[in-house]
């Protein structure tokens, strides 16, 4: 890489899903884009697809420390002085299933992606965002403030990240640093089909006891929960919104993204936890 002069931004996850097509649509309208990548085969398809000169894509662990820190240096040795403008944390994974019989070790590897590799990327890439007194932009999700039966994991580790949102928001404004915490709902992106094939595994892995506690209520969560991703909006329309929300100023404190969780985002003020009980129940099929 050498020293350019656009502005720039860093988005983890870059390589497929949303994060390719945010990727993407700032590399049109003209950013550095810096992504992170699971592979080299992740890599590879992107380049066969067309991958615009000003994407930068390097395979990194956002769990590793050290792989977060190299990826850094790299993305600064580029910049030199200009500083960051944007970083999005995209990068995330699910782990679905009754939370009773989800290993521990599972939950900890969402709560590393979902929460600390985000922790680990944005203090990396601080010092180049006062310089520039860039933004971030953390996706989190409507399950976040809106969690689901079945989701516990990403439903939690989603709401950690709310409460991050509010902490990183106050801590960073003496910075000139902007944190905008962007909430998606459902989104027809690379998950649909990952995540039936995920709820399928568990479910046909479940022994005979566990399916008669949780297969009925299990099996209806999914045909629900894979239902609502394929109406979700597209992948292309939701990083529109997400690069929309990285260039609106003054920039928004939460920004949601889908109709389903800016409805979410407004029925969440006006029920009771009764009632949204209810309301989830019958939404997913589960009564």
């Amino acid at each position: 890489m050498t020293n350019r002069n656009n502005k720039s931004v860093a988005i983890t996850g870059a390589a497929s899903g949303l994060g390719k097509q945010i990727s993407l649509l700032m590399a049109q309208k003209g950013y550095d884009v810096f992504g992170t990548a699971l592979s080299q085969k992740e890599i590879d398809a992107f380049i066969e697809a067309g991958k615009p000169d000003n994407i930068f894509l390097t395979i990194t662990d956002i769990t590793k420390e050290q792989e977060v820190n190299m990826w850094v240096n790299e993305v600064s040795s580029s910049i030199r002085d200009t500083g960051l403008h944007i970083l999005i944390n995209n990068a995330g994974v699910l782990t679905p299933g009754p939370m009773e019989l989800i290993p521990l070790n599972d939950i900890r590897k969402e709560f590393e992606v979902n929460v600390f590799g985000s922790i680990a990327v944005t203090h990396a890439f601080l010092p180049l965002l006062r310089k520039a007194k860039g933004r971030i932009l953390q996706i989190g999700s409507m399950s976040g403030f809106f969690p689901i039966p079945f989701n516990g994991p990403s439903s939690a580790s989603k709401a950690t990240l709310e409460a991050l949102a509010d902490v990183y928001r106050i801590e960073l404004l003496p910075f000139g640093v902007d944190y905008t915490l962007v909430l998606p709902g459902s989104m027809l992106t690379d998950g649909p089909e990952k995540t039936a094939a995920q709820l399928q595994t568990i479910a046909e892995n479940m022994t005979a006891e566990q399916s008669a506690l949780y297969g009925s209520q299990f099996g209806k969560f999914s045909k629900s929960f894979n239902a609502g991703q394929a109406a979700g909006i597209s992948a292309i329309e939701a990083a529109e919104k997400v690069v929309e929300i990285a260039e609106t100023n003054p920039a928004p404190s939460r920004a949601t993204v889908g109709q389903d969780a800016e409805n979410a985002m407004k029925i969440i003020h006006t029920k009771t936890d009764q009632e949204l009980d209810q309301m989830k129940i019958k939404a997913l099929g589960l009564n």
